[in-house]
């Protein structure tokens, strides 16, 4: 029987995140000296460092190598970021060996072909409504939100809810 995503929901205790795609909305501003700057959606920011006030473990697994990106997550709690992934199941597969976790505790969204295997190999796949055709034909939620517009703040948002840890005291503080 295949379950509904908000009672997978309920079993995940992890998130991991693709950065290009699903924080961003895939447009990349190049800048005189090289960089590439991005932006970001600032609800989602705040539901991954409540997520984590929560206890939650969140991870970044991008095949950028933006130090800009890690400020980033680092400044809203997240403390496993990993850049530069060119393969990111190998990436994955030392997190949850380091973690001791197991893959269907684990919720992945990514939008892209990189994020394919990974997404193949945990216990809920999910992914913007932007996302490439591959990786929506193997999602169990999509998000009706693009990359870069609030889909990560919608799945951390639903799970929150779902184990009664949104909405009270701490959910009023950043």
């Amino acid at each position: 029987m295949v379950k509904n995503y908000k009672t997978q929901l309920k079993e995940i205790n992890t998130f991991v995140f693709d950065v290009d795609g699903v924080f961003t909305d895939n447009i990349v501003i190049l800048s005189d000296n090289g960089e590439q700057l991005r932006t970001a959606n600032v609800r989602d920011g705040y539901a991954v460092q409540l997520a984590v006030k929560k206890g939650l473990l969140i991870a970044i697994i991008s095949g950028g190598r933006s130090e800009a990106v890690r400020r980033r997550f680092e400044g809203l709690g997240v403390s496993e970021v990993y850049l530069g992934a060119g393969k990111k199941i190998d990436v994955f597969k030392s997190f949850l060996e380091k973690h001791s976790l197991l893959p269907e505790n684990v919720c992945y969204m990514g939008d892209d072909i990189p994020d394919y295997a990974v997404m193949s190999h945990v216990g809920l796949a999910c992914c913007p409504a932007d996302a490439a055709s591959e990786i929506k034909s193997i999602a169990a939620y999509i998000s009706p939100r693009n990359g870069g517009a609030g889909c990560v703040r919608d799945v951390l948002e639903q799970a929150l809810k779902v184990k009664g840890m949104w909405m009270d005291e701490e959910s009023l503080i950043w």
